[in-house]
């Protein structure tokens, strides 16, 4: 497919707003950005500033997928900015690793100091530097650009960034060709969505607000999840399958559709490669056996069957949360075939959505950015971030290569967030490991390291974003200075770079140039000016094929991966009944309403708000283990124990607790978070982590 920008209409061109707008009489500008965070929503923000201070942020009311609206983190971002706590000069460790002690050294010193230790362990094998980072800043500039420049130059290990989407990801693109799916503006259109592993009131509110539309005109709302999410509470029917049980569901489905000839047969001779030994195995999974998998009933599984076959149009939004599980990668293939069999890519408001960030590969350039050609003739190792608390810990072998030495983190804080934090703290707090955080805050990593860099905030730099929940480019202008000695990303990786002796010219290129590079197919005077453009793309995408895939069809059996079937959870009471029968609970661990990951945990606002560290319990496991609400309990399993308080209440169903996340390990109760109790294992496909694939008991915590 070839891809072009479109062009603003003449409307939207006649009230497009410029990049900074000023009001002369009150000396107040408002300035055009952008959210940076791991969010679908990628909102247009309209930033107000007074005499040099952000006074106001709020959401661009032109840009559709935003129209004005902000989720409540966001609209406090200025809190982020000017928080008393921020770190704004650079610190250098004086105490004791993970003390938090540190004092102020000057820029110059701080990275004539890395340099130096970095070009010495660089001699032995650079190798055994590894970057890690993730998407504390979804920017294309400040995520992966002058770091990766850096990086490949260096010959660092190259890190496999997994700990999101990776088996989602992996999935869509073995299934359709790429990450690709329906416009978001279309669920409007729809008259029947399933809302499947996405408390969207929470995690991606613009979607919502579509919700709602087709809600109002009559669709139906469905929501599938383990935990009775504040989105369930707002549709008309809620599924409370276990955990980690959606592909058996998505089978369930199929079996339905089959037997009752409820398939759109002619788009499936024309668009499907596959089917007939999809069909064999859906046949095996009637609604009395997925009801026995998934916890729900054979006429919750009939139902919902029927409901999506009968239901023009019918849309499937699905989110994160059910791939974090063994099976996870199986499940989002298994799902994203369901719109193909029923042809529901034929109508607008029909198909399916987990992420549109691949319809951007063609207006982004990646390498261009991000240079790989820096490596030549060179292949470093690559290192799982979802793993790094065993990779921490390794020592050097022919097969791992050497022991990871230095460590730099930016846009990610693994102590909190990676999981089995056990492994992660001893690994972090090895006397041999040299860490360098670059960050706002000290954080539970930062507190780990040997140097604190000042990073500045979304309001201080220039970034280009792209979406994975719309298809609109945004580009992001600073609206103040950096606040006190903060640079951002860019920079600090330019100036490390001059420390280390690299000359190529592509390390002095501006953040205006990285922008430029970053999306070379678009008009950037216009992308500047307005602050974002749109994608142009078929209006209905796959209605007649045309996935990207290499014929062109959607994948049922793909080279290596085979036909996607159920594939059950790690630890469950069938798969691991040994294991069950000391930890019987299944544990998920979705995130608190007013944290993003582990970002704005530290915005008291936000933390009032939130309270404190909870482990959501259903009444039937709460009383056997005399579990009262609002009691402190301590949750547990093999690989560590969370003290928390207990919130009883029917948002848990049975047998499985919810602890929602993801707070600072030093706010928490006894120091530590829920992924005390995850594991390093991995999915079957796309190498991610198994975060919702994990059993836990829970008892009151003595006093």
């Amino acid at each position: 497919m070839n891809l072009v920008i479109a062009t603003p209409d003449t409307a939207s061109a006649d009230t497009a707003d410029t990049a900074d707008t000023a009001d002369s009489a009150a000396g107040i500008r408002v300035v055009q950005g952008a959210c940076p965070h791991d969010c679908p929503d990628t909102c247009a923000l309209k930033i107000t500033v007074d005499a040099g201070r952000v006074i106001k942020v709020a959401g661009d009311p032109d840009h559709p997928p935003t129209h004005g609206a902000l989720c409540t983190k966001v609209s406090r971002y200025a809190e982020r900015s000017y928080h008393p706590e921020r770190v704004l000069t650079p610190l250098k460790r004086v105490g004791p690793k993970g003390a938090g002690q540190f004092e102020p050294v000057s820029w110059d010193a701080a990275l004539t100091d890395i340099a130096a230790r970095l070009q010495a362990i660089a001699e032995r094998d650079p190798q055994a530097v590894l970057p890690y980072s993730y998407a504390g800043t979804m920017g294309l500039l400040q995520g992966e650009s002058m770091s990766a420049r850096f990086f490949h130059r260096l010959g660092a290990s190259l890190l496999d960034r997994t700990i999101c989407s990776s088996a989602g990801g992996a999935a869509l693109v073995a299934t359709y060709g790429g990450k690709l799916g329906m416009h978001l503006e279309d669920y409007a259109q729809a008259r029947l969505i399933v809302i499947w592993g996405s408390n969207s009131i929470a995690s991606n509110l613009h979607f919502w607000t579509f919700a709602q539309q087709a809600k109002r005109d009559g669709a139906k709302l469905v929501c599938i999840d383990p935990r009775r999410t504040e989105t369930a509470d707002k549709c008309h029917q809620h599924l409370a399958l276990r955990p980690g049980t959606d592909g058996a569901l998505a089978l369930g489905l199929m079996h339905e559709l089959i037997v009752n000839g409820w398939l759109d047969e002619d788009y499936i001779a024309a668009h499907v490669d596959g089917f007939e030994a999809l069909r064999d195995k859906a046949l095996a999974w009637d609604s009395e056996r997925v009801a026995a998998v998934c916890g729900l009933s054979a006429d919750e599984v009939r139902g919902l069957a029927r409901d999506y076959a009968s239901t023009r149009p019918a849309a499937i939004r699905l989110n994160y949360g059910m791939q974090r599980t063994h099976g996870g990668g199986s499940a989002v293939r298994l799902i994203a075939l369901l719109p193909c069999l029923t042809g529901a890519w034929r109508q607008r408001g029909g198909g399916m959505l987990l992420s549109a960030s691949g319809w951007f590969r063609q207006a982004k350039d990646d390498a261009a950015l991000q240079r790989p050609d820096l490596l030549p003739g060179r292949r470093p190792r690559m290192i799982n971030m979802s793993t790094i608390g065993d990779d921490l810990l390794r020592p050097a072998s022919a097969e791992f290569g050497p022991r990871i030495e230095a460590l730099i983190v930016y846009n990610s804080n693994p102590m909190a967030v990676a999981p089995e934090s056990p492994k992660v703290v001893a690994g972090f707090q090895r006397e041999d490991l040299f860490t360098v955080v670059l960050e706002h805050f000290l954080t539970d990593t930062a507190d780990q390291a040997d140097y604190v860099l000042p990073a500045t905030t979304q309001l201080e730099h220039l970034d280009v974003h792209t979406s994975y929940g719309h298809t609109y480019v945004l580009i992001n202008h600073p609206a103040i200075a950096p606040v006190g000695q903060a640079k951002p990303n860019t920079q600090i990786f330019r100036e490390l770079a001059a420390k280390m002796g690299f000359d190529e010219p592509c390390f002095a290129d501006s953040d205006e140039l990285l922008a430029r590079q970053a999306v070379p197919t678009l008009d950037f005077e216009l992308l500047s000016r307005r602050g974002w453009v749109k994608l142009a793309l078929p209006a209905l995408p796959f209605a007649e094929g045309g996935f990207e895939t290499a014929n062109g069809r959607a994948q049922v059996d793909v080279p290596g991966l085979g036909v996607p079937d159920f594939v059950p959870p790690y630890e469950s009471v069938e798969s691991a009944p040994a294991l069950a029968a000391r930890y019987p609970l299944a544990m998920i661990s979705p995130p608190a309403r007013h944290f993003l990951n582990s970002t704005f945990v530290n915005v008291k606002s936000l933390r009032s708000i939130e309270g404190e560290p909870l482990v959501e319990i259903h009444p039937d496991d709460a009383g056997p283990r005399g579990v009262h609400d609002g009691a402190m309990v301590r949750v547990f399993n093999d690989r560590g124990s969370y003290l928390c308080r207990a919130a009883v209440g029917t948002r848990a169903r049975p047998g499985v607790v919810n602890g929602l996340g993801v707070w600072w390990r030093k706010l928490g109760a006894a120091g530590t978070n829920v992924n005390e109790l995850t594991s390093q294992r991995l999915t079957d496909i796309g190498r991610a982590p198994t975060f919702y694939d994990c059993l836990v008991e829970v008892a009151a915590a003595r006093a």
